[in-house]
């Protein structure tokens, strides 16, 4: 039984996506969009020059696409199924996380991963096409494809606990919209999704290294281009763990505070 619930809270987002051909296949023509515009950026930036920042052209071209494609991971509409906790804590209706069978950090985690398989499916289908296509270049060894799949794995869990924070500020704030829109912009920027952090000023990269976001996407992305070598691979790994274990423990602690701030009449 615990099982059938959570392959159904597992599949709340994804079955919404499926269930709108049209939200489909904007996704579809926005991705390929994006994934075009950026490859001709990022060679337009380097058609008069060989190599900057420590990056080639390809080098720096298929980190870009492929930081792209990693976006959809977790680049659902969650808000078209009315099930995010900013929008239960506006309706009060969170409370309703705590009367299913499931307890609400697994229902968050099971849907959360549900999304995540779904958008690695969009995600992977993008990366051979462009593999085919010649836009990105392949791992340079089966061993850099092995650290690369690892860290991205670690990198998709802090993310989640990134996220997973966000959602948990809803039970103190209610209403923070903005303070969301702002941490995820930072999210993004602090983990080199907008831009390989190589080319930020030095107090930028250093301020970087003591925060989880690069831990989500520049590292494995570094990983796959050879920015950083193997050689490298098992400090940057056991970064990652350290941020899983962290934000674990930190979300955690969080779940339990918030089951304080719910009441019988909802949020």
């Amino acid at each position: 039984m615990a099982v059938l619930h959570g392959w159904r809270a597992a599949r709340v987002t994804p079955l919404g996506e499926l269930h709108a051909p049209p939200r489909m296949t904007a996704v579809l023509v926005r991705l390929a969009v994006q994934v075009v515009l950026v490859a001709s950026l990022w060679h337009g930036l380097y058609s008069h020059t060989g190599t900057t920042a420590g990056l080639t052209e390809g080098q720096a071209v298929t980190y870009a696409v492929l930081a792209v494609l990693a976006s959809r991971l977790r680049e659902l509409d969650q808000y078209a199924g009315r099930d995010t906790v900013l929008q239960h804590m506006h309706f009060g209706t969170i409370v309703y996380w705590y009367l299913r069978p499931l307890p609400p950090q697994r229902y968050h985690a099971l849907r959360a991963l549900g999304e995540q398989l779904y958008g690695f499916a969009w995600a992977l289908g993008g990366y051979l096409v462009c593999l085919a296509a010649g836009v990105v270049d392949p791992p340079r060894s089966a061993a850099v494809a092995g650290v690369f799949a690892l860290s991205l794995l670690l990198g998709q869990c802090v993310l989640y606990f990134v996220l997973l924070t966000l959602d948990q500020l809803c039970f103190w704030t209610v209403r923070n919209n903005a303070a969301m829109l702002i941490l995820i912009f930072a999210q993004n920027l602090l983990s080199g999704v907008y831009a390989p952090l190589w080319f930020f000023p030095d107090w930028f990269i250093t301020l970087s290294t003591f925060l989880p976001f690069q831990a989500t996407l520049s590292v494995p992305l570094s990983l796959y281009i050879g920015r950083i070598p193997l050689s490298d691979a098992f400090e940057q790994l056991a970064i990652q763990a350290f941020w899983v274990v962290a934000l674990y423990l930190f979300t955690r602690f969080l779940w339990r505070r918030a089951a304080r701030r719910v009441i019988s009449q909802g949020g």
